[in-house]
């Protein structure tokens, strides 16, 4: 997409900025898998992290520029300081990519430049416009923010875009990075940097910013407006604080209301051309393999992503979408890839209807992950008679997505009532192959299950959040259970689905063990990857 397009370039940071939220840190095989469905989903631009922040970061960006970053796909960035050795390390990373782009950042609030960089404005005018120079030796593609723009002097702003875009900036990108705007000011902001930075045509106006106010969408949507056409946006609006906007949010607004945003990218207001690259039946899909892999769970009141976003409790809701969606509903759930609720699959179904329904809902496993799965799927089916797209989703992710099993369970068992001691009994096998055995009482069974994990494994950790949701409705629906573990200022996520609760909880406690255990042994947990 070039700045001619009368479109909206979405810049997705998810693995970047997203995976700077407390528990989201995600291994090479997760930031892959969360690539490709972006690529599936029609971000345009992918900031892959940050590869000077350490070999994980570095090898994970070279991994994702080099298997979807391809000719024809989005373009693959990393993000460096306005320094050469982030500069370079982004370059380096970035090279196997068809359309690589460095993000390169320096801060210009006199709070920043004062208590952070201990810098004049006279020292960042020199360093921004030498840095985007340096980073064109490597790409002609380069994104130029000046952090913390939110809360700078606008005088000081425009000179700065001014240096950079005369350096080879492509793109300048105004970071609201404390949230702190509101949309009339960053409108604003927008539209004063297009009436005074006299080079500016040279440049997409980009935006990123911070939901600490729960403004950020808005503020995105007014800065189209005024002259943004890129959004720096997360899935499920994951990031650092309150994280940031959503991009499922900016999306569908642009899309339910393209009329009205129409004459803003200069278009016949009856246009139904989309403002976007987004093929938006993957937003719902790619907002759950988010979720799952951070172990963020979504609110059920999110908007366009929540399970509540098409749910209606009102009795004259109800009687209203019955009778005509459009009395209660501006969009239709299937535009995001929600799909009917629908009987797909029983436990006469066989491998070739397994694999056929996986793929009709963007599964495309190994033959060992398949196998698992097609396990954990005819043991569903005995024990329960209606089988969803939204119980294969869960069993699926289950199975495949859980980290390297260096502790496995083998067995719990647990025994409690409103009269008894909750007291769980586990057997688990250790990394060495030994299995051990122990119980716990504890104030109910799952704390009883995770005291006698906690006897047999050893490993100290602080249990911080524990979530149980609900897949589908019924008695027999199954379960998944969330837990967040820290260890040394680290958090550690675990993730399970079972139509027994107790199972998936402590399925989802190992879980995250294994990743804190191989976090503090530093084993490498490389696997197999999975598409989903």
């Amino acid at each position: 997409m070039t700045k001619q397009d009368d479109r909206i370039i979405i810049f997705d940071t998810t693995l970047r900025d997203g995976e700077q939220s407390p528990g989201a840190t995600l291994n090479g095989d997760e930031k892959l898998a969360i690539a490709r469905a972006l690529a599936r989903l029609g971000v345009d631009v992918i900031e892959a992290g940050f590869p000077r922040a350490s070999k994980g970061d570095f090898d994970a960006v070279q991994r994702i520029a080099g298997e979807v970053g391809i000719e024809g796909g989005p373009s693959i960035c990393g993000l460096a300081r306005a320094t050469k050795g982030d500069i370079e390390a982004a370059g380096k990373a970035l090279a196997p990519a068809a359309n690589p782009r460095i993000h390169t950042f320096i801060a210009t609030s006199d709070i920043h430049l004062q208590y952070k960089l201990r810098k004049s404005r006279q020292d960042v005018l020199a360093i921004a416009p030498e840095m985007v120079a340096y980073a064109k030796t490597f790409t002609d593609n380069v994104e130029f923010s000046p952090e913390d723009a939110g809360r700078s002097d606008p005088e000081f702003l425009y000179q700065i875009l001014e240096a950079v875009i005369d350096a080879g900036a492509t793109t300048v990108n105004i970071p609201d990075t404390v949230g702190y705007t509101t949309p009339a000011e960053f409108g604003g902001l927008i539209k004063g940097i297009k009436d005074n930075v006299p080079n500016i045509d040279k440049a997409i106006i980009s935006v990123h910013g911070h939901n600490d106010l729960g403004l950020a969408v808005a503020n995105f949507l007014e800065a189209v407006k005024n002259g943004a056409r890129q959004l720096e946006c997360t899935i499920n609006g994951i990031g650092e604080r309150a994280g940031n906007a959503a991009l499922e949010e900016l999306v569908m607004a642009l899309h339910v209301r393209r009329q009205y945003y129409n004459p803003f990218l200069g278009r016949p207001v009856d246009s139904e051309e989309p403002l976007t690259n987004i093929n938006t039946k993957e937003i719902y899909k790619t907002s759950r393999l988010v979720s799952n892999l951070t172990g963020l769970s979504v609110q059920a009141n999110k908007a366009i992503v929540g399970v509540n976003a098409f749910a209606h409790e009102s009795g004259i809701h109800q009687d209203g979408v019955l009778k005509n969606k459009l009395t209660y509903e501006i969009m239709d759930a299937q535009s995001i890839g929600l799909t009917d609720n629908q009987i797909i699959l029983g436990k006469h179904s066989g491998r070739n209807a397994f694999r056929t329904r996986l793929a009709e809902l963007g599964f495309d496993l190994s033959e060992n992950d398949l196998n698992k799965a097609f396990v954990r799927f005819k043991d569903l089916a005995d024990k329960k008679k209606e089988i969803t797209d939204w119980d294969l989703e869960a069993i699926v992710k289950d199975e495949t997505q859980q980290p390297p099993e260096l502790f496995r369970l083998e067995l719990v068992q647990v025994s409690c009532g409103d009269h008894a001691k909750p007291t769980a009994t586990i057997t688990v096998r250790t990394p060495e192959g030994e299995e051990l055995t122990d119980a716990a009482i504890g104030t109910g069974p799952v704390d009883a299950i995770y005291k006698a994990i906690n006897r047999v494994v050893q490993v100290p950790n602080e249990l911080i959040e524990y979530s149980v949701q609900s897949v589908t409705a019924g008695i027999d629906a199954i379960g998944e259970v969330t837990i967040r573990l820290r260890h040394e200022g680290q958090i550690y996520s675990g993730h399970a689905a079972n139509t027994d609760i107790v199972v998936a909880s402590a399925r989802a406690y190992i879980g995250a063990l294994n990743r804190l255990y191989a976090a503090i042994k530093k084993i490498d947990t490389k696997k197999e990857t999975v598409v989903s």
